[in-house]
């Protein structure tokens, strides 16, 4: 997306500042990391990382369900990796 935009006054100024401070490259780039912060603070859309998460999440689920990927039980993972016992035992006594 395209926008132009005037910007004047204290805004201009902290646009201003963040690249002579070396925080951004230009103003635009300043603008763009008001935008992220922004959506960080309110979640007004999931971030790119949250959204890579959950597609991953359920590829693995339509594998489990198709039969192409196989699930172990608990017992079986134990029987595999026996050092993983003591962190269980660990959790159990919380």
């Amino acid at each position: 997306m395209k926008t132009t935009i005037e910007i004047t006054g204290f805004p201009e100024r902290v646009l201003e500042r963040a690249v002579e401070l070396g925080i951004a490259r230009s103003k635009t780039d300043a603008l763009r990391m008001g935008v992220f912060e922004l959506n960080n603070k309110f979640r007004l859309i999931q971030s790119v990382e949250d959204g890579l998460v959950v597609r991953k999440v359920q590829r693995i689920e339509e594998e489990i369900s198709s039969g192409k990927r196989k699930t172990e039980s608990l017992d079986d993972v134990l029987k595999r990796y026996p050092h993983l016992k003591k962190l269980q035992g660990s959790k159990k006594a919380r």
